[in-house]
Order: structure tokens, then C-alpha cells, then sequence
């Protein structure tokens, strides 16, 4: 009698054993697959914060409208130093690169000059190129040079580094507050401010006496 009683107390002890073991493994189970859910929502909750707030995210690049073009870049700034002191920057919202002739084809370039008396000429278009060896500017379309007193219109413009020579071999008109000139060719010496106007120069100035 009491092995019998030992056998059928084991038999129910092992019954609950199996139960309890069956039982625990889905839970165990289930928490494991909950766990692992929570940890990857939550990396990539994290990972869209980090790069919805790091600014140093770069920007698509542009597909290249250059068939020569090495390497295409979404908005671009250069700047332009000789002895430590800034001659010049650059900003435009794309550029090409071509490796043959190291040259940057630029797209809507924006050049400001820094004049030795700490005042600025701005230089704006709507393309231009950039050679990336001698610092050398051309631009062309819609081309506006301007300072605080004049704004000079043109539709290409040259600049040489080596001498800060700015100047354009198409028409111009430059008007300020008092004058207005026409020319067929203009040169502008940067380092002494000297502007000069060459063929067909026409000036219209206000008379004191007309108002």
C-alpha cells in the first residue's frame, strides 16, 4: 500500500513538473520576443532623433549635368587666403567637378570680395567655373557686381587672382545714387579700387540744379 502511495505521488508530482515546465517555456518565450521588440523600437526611435538633429547630415548630391564631371556636390563654400588674410568667398548651391582641367563648375555662385579697406564688392550669376589651381573666377548670366554706392550689370565677368583684376568684355551700366554709366568694357583693379571703363562709355549725372 504505501508503494503504492509513492508511485502515485510521483506520478503526480512528475504531471505537475511537466505542466509547470510546459507552462514557464511560451512565457519565458513571449517575454523574450516582447524584449527584443521594445529594444529595436527603441533603436530606431534613437537613431531617427540622432539624425533629425545632427546637423553635419549631408545633403543629396545632385545627379551631374556634366558629362566630364568627376565628382558632383550639393551646396558648396570655398574661401580664398594669401598670408593669412581672406581675399574672397564662395558659396553656390552646386557644383562639378572636373578632374581634366581641375575646374568647378558652379551653379548660381555668389563670390564676396574683401577690399583692403575692409569693405566688400559682392559678385552673384547665374553659373560660373572655378579653377581650382590658380583660384581664377569667370561667370556669366545675369551677373550683378555691387557694393554699398554702385550696382553694375553685366552678363559675364572675369576674375584674375594673381592681380585681383575683376573685369568683362560685354556691355555694362552701373548706376548709384548720383550717376549712371554705360561702357562696352570695364576692368576693376581690387587692390586700389580703380575702376575703368573702355569703348562707347556714356555717364549721366544728376545735376544738383535739375532738382
Amino acid at each position: 500500500m504505501m508503494r503504492w502511495r509513492r508511485r502515485a505521488e510521483f506520478c503526480v508530482r512528475s504531471f505537475w513538473l511537466t505542466m509547470e515546465s510546459s507552462y514557464k517555456k511560451p512565457k519565458k518565450i513571449k517575454i523574450f520576443l516582447l524584449a527584443t521588440m521594445f529594444i529595436t523600437l527603441g533603436g530606431v526611435i534613437a537613431l531617427y532623433i540622432f539624425f533629425q538633429q545632427d546637423s553635419k547630415v549631408p545633403e543629396l548630391i545632385p545627379e551631374s549635368v556634366e558629362p566630364d564631371a568627376t565628382l558632383s556636390i550639393g551646396k558648396i563654400h570655398q574661401t580664398a587666403t594669401r598670408k593669412g588674410v581672406k581675399e574672397w568667398s564662395l558659396e553656390a548651391s552646386s557644383a562639378h567637378y572636373i578632374d581634366k582641367i581641375n575646374q568647378l563648375v558652379l551653379k548660381e555662385p555668389v563670390v564676396t570680395f574683401f577690399l583692403n579697406d575692409k569693405s566688400e564688392v559682392v559678385l552673384e550669376a547665374d553659373e560660373g567655373m572655378l579653377n581650382t589651381d590658380s583660384n581664377d573666377i569667370e561667370v556669366s548670366g545675369n551677373v550683378v557686381v555691387k557694393n554699398k554706392e554702385y550696382t553694375l550689370l553685366t552678363e559675364s565677368v572675369s576674375y584674375a587672382h594673381n592681380t585681383r583684376l575683376m573685369y568683362s568684355k560685354t556691355p555694362v551700366t552701373i548706376s548709384g545714387t548720383s550717376a549712371r554709366l554705360a561702357a562696352d568694357r570695364i576692368s576693376l583693379d581690387l587692390n586700389n579700387k580703380k575702376l575703368t571703363l573702355e569703348g562707347g562709355v556714356e555717364a549721366t549725372l544728376d545735376s544738383p540744379f535739375a532738382r
